[in-house]
């Protein structure tokens, strides 16, 4: 099981990824209002950019509070209540996230394709967010039943128990899990920032004098972007959630693979997302579409060679390296060992 020093650490940390989305959205709502075209914007329209905003500011309010309570009641100390009350915090600060990310959505897909497009887009766009952030979490603990019931937590979603997380980490002894998880988490902060910025930029282009003179391929190339760069953001917020109410904070191997599957997963939309804004930014300056499809393609191309062909290049590499030097026992070796012979 997790320690509490580390418990506590992890909580804080993704409360801080959860806090830097909140924040992008905020900002973006305090500026739509100073922008040309918001005055275009129907009534009901500026009220549910309201709604989206107090909704944030709840969120805000909702992801602070855990810094306010480890210096004022528990003194800095780490605590079990320090534990709790940030997971129960984090609990509830996804909902009004969710529903905002939802209703800026909303909007945005109003103003591109009007009524069916909008309704398409917030049913899809509260999915996610829920599904990823709630969803998968209901469904671990109907399966493995909540933490605080048993001894020692199941262990994810594969359903492989606390012996077999416990066997695989004597396997892969290089990196304690403890450390591993911590990485993984960090790696998604590393990515999210930009996701985040990227997606406010979006929101805020919509408003612009600027967006209503594209053509009308252009404005959905930028909505197809907007969608992959909200889902992007959706997935990397993913894994907090997953760890605070499926299995409250505690370190599985199964909860470091899942989150490793959540950050490939918004790489692999991240790329497309900032690509199909690169065509719209290139089609603007160079007035071509043809150029436009070429620098896009070059890079996605780059995007995905760098973050994943170069990474699985080295990963195959290094095994055979081990295989040579006798590194890799057992089946799997034998098996390459054949193979190799067969060739």
């Amino acid at each position: 099981m997790a320690s509490l020093k580390n418990k506590v650490q992890n909580a804080l940390d993704e409360a801080r990824l959860l806090i830097l989305g909140s924040q992008v959205l905020i900002g973006f709502h305090f500026r739509s209002v100073f922008e040309n075209g918001f005055d275009r914007v129907p009534k009901e329209g500026k009220e549910l950019e309201l709604a989206a905003l107090y909704l944030l500011l709840i969120t805000l309010a909702l992801l602070i509070a855990p810094g306010s309570y480890h210096r004022l009641a528990a003194r800095g100390n780490d605590t079990r209540e320090m534990h709790s009350f940030t997971s129960a915090i984090m609990d509830f600060a996804l909902l009004p996230l969710a529903l905002a990310i939802a209703i800026d959505m909303l909007m945005v897909a109003r103003k591109i394709g009007g009524p069916a497009l909008s309704i398409v887009t917030v049913c899809a766009a509260a999915g996610a967010a829920l599904g990823f952030w709630y969803g998968i979490s209901f469904v671990h603990r109907l399966r493995h039943g909540s933490p605080n019931e048993e001894s020692e937590p199941q262990s994810g979603f594969g359903g492989r128990g606390p012996s077999s997380d416990r066997h695989k980490d004597k396997r892969q002894h290089r990196t304690k899990l403890s450390n591993k998880i911590r990485h993984v988490l960090t790696e998604g902060r590393v990515v999210l920032p930009g996701a985040q910025a990227l997606l406010g930029f979006q929101f805020v282009t919509v408003l612009m004098d600027s967006f209503e003179r594209l053509p009308v391929s252009s404005k959905y190339v930028h909505f197809i972007s907007l969608c992959l760069i909200a889902l992007t953001v959706i997935l990397l917020m993913a894994p907090a959630a997953y760890h605070r109410l499926a299995i409250r904070g505690e370190e599985t191997q199964s909860f470091y693979e899942l989150a490793s599957r959540f950050v490939l997963a918004a790489m692999v939309t991240l790329a497309p997302g900032i690509c199909l804004e690169l065509f719209v930014v290139v089609r603007i300056v160079s007035d071509s579409v043809r150029a436009s499809v070429m620098f896009a393609i070059a890079f996605l191309l780059i995007f995905y060679g760098l973050w994943f062909g170069l990474s699985i290049f080295l990963r195959h590499r290094r095994r055979s390296q081990e295989l040579e030097s006798g590194e890799v026992k057992g089946p799997q070796a034998a098996a390459r060992k054949t193979t190799r012979i067969q060739a």
